[in-house]
């Protein structure tokens, strides 16, 4: 069986390492803090600064993987181009994850070699930058770091006045050693979607049923499947992620974001590997969740069809307090609830507006999806995170 090197242990790692350990296989979990949700879950673990890239090549020499699964942004991952010279592969490729890492090369690659429909952008490294990109795109603009994640540095540009403030947040937002932000023209969409897209080697590309979300603070609060969209924006989103997906390489499942608009789709993002909206997956409204799905592409498993099941929406459980200890009250309150489940991801502390579980409901393909969300935020609300 092989041997998988897991760089980023979050609740996202920890769903496919539990993925994984069903089928046989060895993960060694690594993160930048002790007992992160995958570690408790993972054969082995390692706590590192994924940025020093140094020390990820002595835990790539020690434990000499057959794949290297990256979870999150902050890696060098300029490091993986030699270790695919050493015959590991990474997921999805090299050049996938060196490029999504980092907004800007998806970005270029998305709008300038590919042609897709982006919303307008620019790139600033200083505030003074940062004004004039603003007042290019137009107000109001969302200004992002160009490493983060779950919205960390985000934010909406409304008058000239918050250019400063957005500066400053989004250099504190970002994640690993570059400080340089995209500022964004603001797409009048009509909602958002995220198109889980799996590839395979030497076999075709599918796509999961389109799920809508919900952000605050740059963050997702709500996720469900399936999204209402036209069978027209499905057609053309599914054609971006392929084109997009292709040009990247490899095997594995990517989350793909699109703005669905009174003018059609636009290319948002992407990330190359399960997507924190695709947890409403978990609420078995597939015949395989994102997890089992990039698993299973990884190993060159055969995935003859995805198949939607049922209506599922997903709901965060959020932190509202710092703390080392977090307890949770509530629970048996969410568990006597008919066609809902949830998920505590066991993390070592809380800090405001920090993910520490989800809620998840389902019910037929037939039930109003706005319903199932309803319950999915209800459920939610049950569960409080102690200090």
């Amino acid at each position: 069986m092989a041997k998988i090197l897991l760089l980023g242990s979050g609740e996202l790692g920890k769903e496919f390492v539990i993925a994984a350990q069903r089928i046989g296989q060895t993960v060694i979990a690594v993160d930048s803090y002790l007992n992160a949700p995958a570690m408790q879950v993972a054969h082995d673990f390692e706590v590192i600064n994924m940025l020093d890239g140094d020390a990820l090549d002595k835990i790539v020499a020690k434990h000499n993987p057959d794949f290297i699964v990256p979870e999150i942004e902050a890696i060098r991952t300029e490091r993986f181009y030699d270790y695919e010279k050493q015959g590991i592969t990474v997921v999805p490729s090299a050049k996938a994850a060196n490029f999504t890492m980092n907004r800007k090369a998806i970005r270029d690659l998305a709008s300038k070699e590919l042609g897709l429909k982006t919303a307008e952008y620019r790139y600033a490294t200083t505030a003074e930058e940062l004004r004039k990109g603003v007042l290019e795109v137009g107000i109001p603009c969302v200004v992002k770091p160009l490493m983060s994640s779950s919205g960390k540095g985000q934010s909406t540009i409304k008058t000239e006045a918050d250019i400063e403030k957005a500066w400053e947040y989004a250099v504190a937002g970002s994640r690993g050693d570059v400080v340089e932000v995209i500022v964004e023209a603001f797409v009048k969409f009509n909602s958002e979607i995220t198109l889980l897209t799996v590839t395979q080697n030497n076999r075709r590309t599918l796509f999961c049923a389109p799920i809508g979300h919900r952000q605050e603070r740059g963050d997702y609060q709500e996720s469900w499947q399936p999204a209402r969209i036209s069978d027209k924006d499905l057609y053309e989103a599914q054609d971006m992620a392929k084109k997009v997906t292709e040009a990247l390489g490899g095997a594995g499942l990517f989350g793909v974001e699109f703005f669905i608009a009174d003018d059609g789709v636009y290319f948002s993002e992407l990330s190359p590997r399960p997507h924190d909206t695709g947890m409403v997956t978990l609420a078995g409204t597939q015949n395989f969740n994102e997890f089992e799905l990039h698993l299973r592409a990884i190993l060159s498993l055969p995935i003859f069809e995805i198949t939607l099941e049922k209506t599922g929406a997903s709901a965060v459980i959020l932190a509202s307090e710092n703390s080392a200890n977090p307890t949770y009250t509530g629970i048996e309150k969410i568990a006597a609830l008919a066609k809902t489940d949830f998920r505590i991801f066991g993390k070592p502390s809380s800090r405001p507006y920090r993910r520490m579980g989800v809620a998840l409901t389902s019910d037929s393909l037939e039930t109003p999806v706005e319903e199932v969300v309803e319950r999915a935020v209800k459920a939610a609300s049950l569960v409080t995170v102690n200090p």
